[in-house]
């Protein structure tokens, strides 16, 4: 898109990496939804497919990384390179909404204490397995059941101010290597410096990616549980909102007490009964999830997901409780030096 400088008002930034048939889909509806004050740049992070002759076919600005840093990295290239205002960076497996750019740039312009805005999944994955309709569609309820005036971000279809993004010195692609908390890192620091994030339920996108039980379970551990705990425990901050609102941590607790509950009754088979009355008590307090679920999909997907949501709860608080143990490891063994 050959734009003069002084119209470019938005600049979208897609970091990708071997995806080209995703990217393909990706910057067709970004094509469709941009006008002639928007900016579309690709970053190559030094895929070994050629996502680089998709891009630059659908006339987006090309820029590529000599080796693969990850996605962090590859949205800060994006942006040093960027001439617009407002930075809005989309994921390479989504497809935005027609409205998508003007929305984020409307919202900027009525709303000057915003510096960021994030949106959603929508309710209809492509992926039509049952593990990636879970995954995304738990991801859209969290996002649509957020509070508005939020207290983090998300960079799979989120945009930024461009002065306050320079400010704040970016994502961290030192710490974040590979895919993983680096935008909820980065809305931290922003909620630290007194910034307004805002969450505008109407922005949302389809998600194409495809998840399995082991890519679900890999994630959620070691790209973001474990991540994310260390966030908290360094950073302090602990706010009541998205996947980790009071009720999720409780529902942590509840799902951690019943598996240790559950590995004690070989030795006291009576265990099992408050082991299931954890579990009840999960389910009652993610009652709303589940009644999404069933409007959804269904009855039977609704009752399918209940296992693989435990499963999460259970992941969260095992990397909690790892986290939170090397911490205090580190403390112990700091304090022991100093004596």
């Amino acid at each position: 898109m050959n734009t003069p400088a002084a119209a470019i008002r938005v600049s979208v930034v897609v970091p990708t990496y071997n995806n080209a048939l995703e990217l393909g889909e990706c910057l067709t509806a970004l094509r469709a939804a941009a006008d002639a004050e928007v900016e579309l740049i690709v970053v190559d992070d030094a895929s070994t497919d050629d996502v680089s002759s998709t891009a630059a076919y659908y006339g987006a600005h090309v820029l590529r990384l000599p080796w693969n840093s990850g996605p962090a990295a590859a949205r800060n290239h994006g942006a040093r390179h960027a001439r617009g205002e407002i930075l809005f960076f989309v994921d390479a497996d989504v497809v935005v909404a027609g409205d998508s750019i003007a929305r984020v740039r409307s919202l900027f312009e009525r709303r000057p204490e915003v510096v960021a805005v994030f949106g959603s999944y929508d309710a209809n994955p492509r992926a039509c397995g049952f593990v990636s309709q879970y995954r995304n569609l738990l991801h859209h309820f969290v996002h649509q059941a957020g509070n508005s005036e939020a207290s983090t971000f998300w960079a799979g279809c989120g945009a930024i101010r461009r002065s306050v993004f320079e400010q704040v010195r970016g994502f961290d692609a030192q710490r974040f290597t590979r895919p993983s908390i680096e935008d909820i890192e980065l809305g931290y620091r922003l909620r630290r410096a007194h910034y307004g994030i805002f969450l505008d339920k109407s922005l949302q996108c389809t998600h194409l990616k495809r998840w399995t039980l082991r890519s679900t379970i890999l994630t959620d551990v070691g790209r973001r549980a474990i991540p994310w705990s260390r966030l908290m425990l360094e950073s302090g901050q602990e706010a009541n909102d998205l996947n980790i609102q009071s009720g999720q941590r409780i529902c942590v607790a509840l799902s951690a007490l019943a598996g240790l509950l559950v590995a004690a009754s070989p030795l006291r088979l009576e265990l099992l009964v408050p082991a299931l009355a954890c579990v009840a008590a999960t389910i009652i307090v993610n009652r709303s999830l589940y009644a999404f679920f069933w409007r959804v999909r269904g009855p039977f997907f609704a009752a399918a997901c209940i296992p693989l949501h435990l499963l999460y709860f259970v992941c969260c608080g095992l990397s909690y409780a790892y986290v939170w143990a090397q911490s205090q490891l580190a403390t112990f063994n700091a304090d022991g030096g100093s004596q």
